[in-house]
Formats: structure tokens, sequence, C-alpha cells
């Protein structure tokens, strides 16, 4: 399974500079509106450090990291939800994204335009979520009236299905008419599947990307802001945390400039001491995977050998044999049993013979929940 992830924003807040740079994929980028057309596509690698060690371990013909795909969209403005600026055809793109990534501008640069004439992050991020509601509440409004109409026509064996719809639906309506998200809701499994269909953009999962200077991340990395204040990325970034708070939405902090910077060096050695020179443990691109990982409870477990070393994603909570239709729907099929040891293992002893003297390789069934970070070889039969 691959993590695809929309990128969104007002125009001009730096959505397709931080595209470009994370995702090494040329994005058109200029200072004024809508110069995003066509939504922007790119595949990212996800940095490990565990996949980089266990190829060093077994130096494989090859290494396959997992993969995030990125898609930049068009900059959506106040009205987006009735046409205004490109309008719904934007939105119904994100509409087919498992998660959104909201860039917010948190920098003052008077030669780059701001739509709305002023830096203001709440401002901002309250039209992009009001606009993101009102889409929503359209495809509310025309699933119900759909369900209303069923329920004159349908058998009755089949009405208590649209019932249970449309109850789900009343009890979100009045959350999107006040701008909040589907998600704010917390529907249980059961009221999630009864409107799946309706593909609402407010129940994604979403986290919030302050897009801010480089003297702003210098000061984050130096442990200050201004020399004097703790650490924290000014009263932008606080303005983008106060507000995603009650949504219980991660914030992560990039400097678009210091990615783009970053993602034109090829050498991991240079990237390295480019980092260490800013102060900085990691990427911008390092942040914003791990949060979105986080978020949608994502796990890697590994395949490792002479052959190939690689990671693979998972959702927290899957079995072996689920773990292993990741790789290929027969070995699902046919699970048998998993052999299995830790990375911290292999990291431990060094070789699988060790592992296996120090009793630490074991086999696991069909019931085996996968941990983060499980080397796993699959047994099987078709």
């Amino acid at each position: 399974m691959t993590l695809n992830c929309g990128i969104v924003g007002l125009p001009n807040v730096g959505k397709s500079t931080i595209f470009s740079a994370l995702s090494s994929a040329p994005a058109e980028v200029a200072n004024y509106p809508f110069c995003t057309i066509n939504p922007n596509i790119g595949i990212v690698d996800v940095p490990d450090g565990r996949l980089t060690r266990l190829a060093e371990l077994f130096k494989p013909k090859k290494t396959t990291p997992a993969t995030v795909e990125f898609v930049d969209i068009a900059g959506l403005v106040k009205g987006a939800s009735r046409g205004e600026g490109l309008g719904n055809q934007f939105l119904s793109h994100i509409r087919e994204l498992g998660m959104i990534a909201q860039v917010v501008r948190c920098f003052d640069d008077p030669g780059v335009i701001h739509v709305s004439g002023a830096v203001d992050p709440e401002s901002d991020m309250e039209t992009i979520n009001i606009e993101l509601a009102l889409a929503d509440l359209e495809t509310l409004e025309k699933r119900r009236e759909r369900s209303r109409r069923a329920l004159k026509v349908q058998a009755k064996a089949e009405q208590k299905q649209v019932e249970q719809s449309l109850a789900v639906l009343e009890k979100i309506a009045p959350v999107l008419e006040k701008g909040a998200p589907v998600r704010s809701l917390g529907l249980d499994d059961e009221e999630k599947a009864a409107v799946y269909d309706c593909h609402f953009i407010t129940a994604k999962p979403q986290v919030y990307v302050c897009n801010v200077d480089e003297e702003t991340m210098r000061g984050i990395a130096a442990g200050t802001t201004d020399g004097t204040a703790p650490v924290g990325g000014g009263p932008y970034v606080e303005a983008v945390r106060r507000r995603a708070a009650p949504e219980h939405s991660p914030v992560v902090i990039i400097c678009g400039k210091i990615e783009a910077e970053l993602g034109a060096i090829e050498d991991p050695e240079e990237k390295k001491a480019f980092l260490e020179e800013l102060g900085l443990e990691g990427s911008g691109l390092s942040s914003l995977i791990h949060a979105s990982y986080g978020l949608l409870g994502l796990r890697t477990f590994f395949t490792a050998g002479a052959d190939e070393c690689r990671a693979w994603t998972i959702h927290a909570g899957d079995t072996a044999p689920r773990a292993a239709g990741v790789i290929h729907t027969d070995f699902e099929k046919g699970f048998i049993k998993a052999e299995v040891y830790s990375y911290d293992d292999i990291v431990t002893y060094g070789t699988e013979a060790r592992i296996k003297e120090a009793g630490k390789y074991r086999l696991e069934g069909r019931d085996y929940v996968v941990r983060d970070g499980d080397v796993m070889f699959f047994k099987f039969n078709v």
C-alpha cells in the first residue's frame, strides 16, 4: 500500500515550492495565484534509517523503500466550493486522496503576494476549512435527497440500510453547517461505512504544515525564536497550533527555502552536513512523513535477504496474513506461517544465525499482530 497525501492551501503559501523540494518533481512556481493548473504528482521514498542499516548488513542486490505519493492541488480561495478561483474541479482531486496536508504561510515577505493582502494563519486556515466543509455539505445534500427518494421505492429489507445512512447524514449536517470537519464527530466504524460512498473531504485526516522563513527555522533549531524566547516558531506558528489543537491535528514546521536547497543536493553525506550546519536533526520531508504515518496509524515491516531489502507499509493491528497480502495476494490466501525477528535483534546480533542461537527467531501463525520494525519471511502454499 502507498500513502497518498494532497497538499492544499491558499495561493502563494509555498505549496508548489514545498512539493517540488519534497518530491524532486518539477511544479510550476510563480508569484501570482493559480499558477498550478493541473495537479502535480510526485512519488517520494520514505526516509528510514532502519532500511539503510539492513542493507548494510545484508548487502542486497536491491534496496526498496516504502513510498508516499504527494499531490500538489491548485490553490483554493474563498468561494471555491461555489466555483470561485479554479473551483470544484480541484476539490474533486482531494476526494481521491487518503489524507490532507494543509500548507499555511507563516512568513512575511512583501515580494510574495498574499491573496488576502496580509499574512494571517488563522484566517487562512478558516478559509480553507470552511470551503472544504461547504463542498462536503453540497455532497451531503445531494446524497440526502437521493436517500429520501430511495426510501419511497426500496423494498423493506433494503430500507433499513438507507435509514442508517440518513441518520448519519443528519448527524453530520449541523457540523458542516458550522464549518467544522466531519472528522471532528468521531464517527464509529459502522457510521463511517454507512456514508463511505460520500467520500467526504473533511473526514480525511489532516496535518498542518507551517511554511516558515529560514531565520525562524534556524531559531527553532537553536532552541530560540528570537534569541531569548523559547522554542515555538513565533506568533504565526503558535496561531496554527492554537487553531489545530481542537481538531487534534498534528503541526509540522517546514522552511520551503531550506527544503529546496536540500532537495538540490544529491550526495547523502552533503545533505547530512547541510542539516548539521543548520542544527536540524532531519529534513522537513521526514517530519511530514512521520507525522502522516502516526496520524493514519501506519506501521512498517521489512523483508531482508541477499536479493532485496524492502520496507512495506501496513496498518497498525494488521495480522501476519494481511501483511503477507501486501506483498502478494497469493501470500495471504495460502499463508502457513511467518518467520519473524525484530529490527533491534538483527542490529544487536548481526546475523540471523546468531538471532536463532539467542532464541529470538520466532515462528508466528495467522493471529500474530505485526509490530513496527518486524523483519519477516512468509511461508505459503497456493
